[in-house]
């Protein structure tokens, strides 16, 4: 069975509609936490266009630590309020920048991201970890993207077991 839609068609928040559809139904009933989060990383990788890396950092003893992630090797860990990352994990709030460069402390993992959307994994009032996306399109999230993967990061922390 193929959880893949062969495209995703109309405007970008139908596009999410359809994205998180698809990730209902891969999650399905998997609790796995893990499993589940490769899963989402690979399904917004293969699905949204324009990208270049798609995944998690997991908070490790007061530091971001990469978990799950479709694309380059990247960076394993990150301090909080360092970077992109960082700085959606210490401010618990969505951060989407359109040019990479002009962020204050931005950490190069790649050198051909140019835009970036970190969506934080908060869970009864605890950090758990980010959402992570890159770009090489300078401008390529916005506000649509917020929202469709704010909606996302809901799905898998409502049907996965954090432990």
């Amino acid at each position: 069975m193929s959880f893949l839609a062969p495209a995703l068609a109309g405007t970008k928040s139908d596009h999410y509609a359809q994205l998180n559809q698809q990730l209902t139904a891969l999650i399905g009933d998997e609790r796995d936490f893990v499993a589940n989060m490769a899963n989402m990383a690979a399904l917004i990788f293969h699905q949204l266009p324009d990208l270049n890396w798609a995944g998690f950092y997991l908070m490790r003893s007061g530091e971001l630590v990469l978990g799950p992630f479709q694309g380059k090797p990247a960076c394993i860990r990150i301090p909080l309020g360092r970077g992109v990352c960082g700085t959606a994990a210490a401010a618990r709030e969505t951060q989407v920048v359109p040019d990479v460069h002009a962020f204050p402390g931005h950490i190069a993992c790649d050198a051909d991201s140019r835009s970036e959307i970190v969506v934080p994994l908060v869970v009864n009032g605890a950090l758990i970890g980010v959402l992570d996306l890159d770009s090489p399109r300078p401008g390529r999230f916005d506000e649509d993207d917020r929202a469709g993967l704010e909606t996302a990061v809901g799905l898998l922390l409502g049907a996965s077991l954090i432990v």
